[in-house]
């Protein structure tokens, strides 16, 4: 399992003439993602959990100080690479632990069958397993976007920007490459992610100071579309 870290989250909508923008300059400053294939980024799918009182939903919305949510993701449609998922946030910093879960024990909790997490031993699967149990977290929501990403060593610095998000109510269809989906139109965002610090270099270079910090949320904005 991979621990938490704390990062500095910044989100902001952007348009089209922002996105081109941004793709125009950001590989003078900053590296492509190195899953991005051929540089023209990577589709995304996570399938998320929640209890029968759209608890992780509601803290969302109402903007709760700490609050938590698990997905499961995927990338590019292959369901031989699968990660488990634990995001949070405390205090304004976003917090995140995975871990790597195998193919057939996906496959048997999107089934509802939750033993095979248990058996793997690992910390977060075990945690995730007795709030299956005991908070009676279910799948909600399937999630698919295109993500271009950057790197930028100084403020271990990640930028990227979502865009063709989709959404789909069948969580059954998580692992099934030709899932069908639902537009979420008009959408791109752009995410700033760092450390300790923000690089001037990187501020400067997505006019952060001009835009419209926003608090969204992909499973939100699907839930409630």
């Amino acid at each position: 399992m991979e621990n938490a870290s704390g990062r500095h989250e910044i989100k902001h909508y952007i348009n089209h003439a922002d996105y081109l923008q941004l793709r125009a300059r950001l590989p003078f400053i900053a590296a492509p993602d190195e899953n991005a294939a051929g540089g023209n980024g990577y589709r995304v799918r996570s399938l998320y959990f929640d209890n029968h009182e759209d608890k992780a939903l509601r803290e969302k919305i109402d903007g709760v100080n700490e609050r938590e949510k698990f997905r499961l993701r995927l990338y590019n449609g292959d369901p031989s690479f699968i990660r488990l998922e634990k995001k949070g946030k405390k205090g304004g910093i976003c917090f995140k632990e995975s871990a790597v879960i195998p193919f057939e024990a996906c496959s048997q909790l999107i089934l509802g069958r939750y033993g095979a997490l248990k058996e793997t031993g690992d910390p977060l699967m075990l945690e995730f397993y007795a709030k299956l149990h005991f908070e009676l977290l279910r799948p909600k929501i399937i999630v698919d976007y295109l993500r271009e990403a950057y790197v930028f060593p100084a403020g271990n610095v990640r930028v990227t920007m979502d865009y063709d998000i989709r959404a789909s109510l069948d969580p059954s269809a998580f692992l099934n490459r030709q899932v069908i989906t639902v537009p979420i139109p008009d959408t791109i965002i752009l995410e700033v992610k760092y450390d300790a610090f923000l690089p001037e270099l990187i501020r400067g270079m997505a006019a952060l100071g001009s835009r419209q910090q926003t608090a969204f949320s992909k499973y939100a904005a699907t839930r409630t579309f």
